[in-house]
């Protein structure tokens, strides 16, 4: 597995891991070339993670020669006034914090070009994608804050940075690459997203840029398909969109949180989804997986190992296609990104293909009032870099 060995802290632990990195960078004479990417959203804990960060930062004294703030905001969404009021708060705040220690910049995903008819969601992913690829240069610390960004552009930037990071996963190099630390923060709390709700999805299915072949390529319409649906609250209605999509001799294997901070919050949602999943097609329990809701590294491996599992076993009728539907909380779903990019790089090796679709919520709610008061918990990935020397 490309993350067999992996650097993971959450909590207080996280804090001493920045000034370790800091000190280190320190020790190397080499100085900081920052790019801190996190969303120009309504989550109000984004504002928190930036705001440790930066103060770590400073206190080290570690040396910095360039640093970028990159806010990705968003366009066609259907918010309440509340939410966009908190929405340009936060911005302010985020800019405030940042201020200290570098300059920072907005980009826009889903901004139409002008003269140009309205893009699909999947060109819009791409096009922000490349925009957040071309403001990486020679950077020695490029930082992304999934904390306010929505599932799909957090999945989709991600992927990419560690598609331009780590191109040649063969190498010699491997997750070292080249010195550069790629870091993944999250603000969690699952408590809260569960009551964030995300409705009216998109007729048309969005494709994460570069995972669509599985769904998409006609030459492989007719290969065996696995389902991964990855279940998080309130997301009726999307499921049900991508259900719609699935082949009814496709094998489904439903991914519930375990362990989880609420024991049964696996029950809960066996019950919201016992409809579409169960009650229709006849989905065997013994299908079920099992994902760790606070460790994204166990829950990529206990995926992948799924996904490698199927890919054998069909290897005997030519391979298998596999399709996995991200909708839980966020470490698990950045678990999940991984998992997807190593089958990915494998796919060249063996015959499958990984397609992550979505049915992209058009309007959110979410009370104010709750993100103010949440308390969430900071854990913090190192994808990449001097962490990984001697691996």
């Amino acid at each position: 597995m490309i993350w067999d060995n992996y650097v993971f802290r959450r909590g207080v632990a996280v804090e001493e891991l920045w000034d370790q990195l800091f000190i280190d960078r320190k020790r190397s004479g080499k100085p900081l070339k920052l790019l801190y990417v996190t969303g120009r959203g309504f989550d109000v804990r984004a504002n928190a993670v930036l705001s440790k960060f930066v103060n770590r930062l400073v206190a080290s004294g570690c040396s910095i020669k360039s640093a970028e703030l990159l806010l990705v905001g968003f366009s066609g969404y259907n918010l309440s006034k509340d939410l966009h009021v908190q929405t340009s708060k936060n911005e302010a705040e985020l800019r405030a914090a940042f201020d200290e220690i570098g300059s920072s910049k907005t980009i826009v995903i889903g901004a139409s070009v002008e003269g140009e008819e309205d893009v699909s969601s999947t060109i819009a992913l791409r096009r922000g994608a490349d925009e957040v690829l071309r403001n990486v240069s020679d950077h020695t610390d490029i930082v992304l804050d999934v904390s306010s960004l929505p599932r799909v552009a957090y999945l989709t930037i991600l992927l990419a940075l560690l598609a331009k990071i780590i191109p040649d996963r063969g190498s010699g190099d491997g997750l070292h690459a080249k010195g550069v630390s790629l870091q993944v923060l999250v603000a969690e709390d699952a408590a809260l997203d569960s009551t964030i709700s995300s409705e009216d999805p998109a007729n048309e299915l969005t494709m994460i840029p570069g995972f669509s072949e599985a769904l998409q390529s006609e030459a492989q319409t007719d290969e065996p398909l696995v389902w991964f649906p990855v279940l998080g609250e309130n997301r009726l209605a999307q499921i049900m969109k991508l259900e719609s999509e699935i082949p009814e001799w496709a094998e489904i294997c439903p991914v519930l949180p375990h362990p989880s901070r609420n024991p049964r919050r696996g029950d809960d949602l066996l019950v919201e989804y016992e409809s579409v999943l169960f009650a229709k097609r006849d989905t065997p329990l013994s299908n079920i997986l099992y994902a760790n809701e606070t460790h994204p590294f166990e829950a990529y491996r206990q995926l992948f190992s799924a996904m490698v599992r199927y890919r054998k076993t069909m290897s005997v009728i030519g391979g298998c296609r596999i399709v996995v539907t991200p909708l839980a909380s966020k470490l698990i779903t950045v678990g999940t990104a991984l998992a997807c990019f190593e089958m990915k790089v494998e796919s060249a090796l063996h015959r499958s293909s990984v397609a992550i679709p979505y049915a992209e919520p058009k309007r959110y709610e979410a009370s104010v009032q709750m993100m103010l008061d949440s308390r969430p918990v900071i854990s913090s990935l190192i994808l990449t870099g001097e962490a990984y020397l001697e691996s």
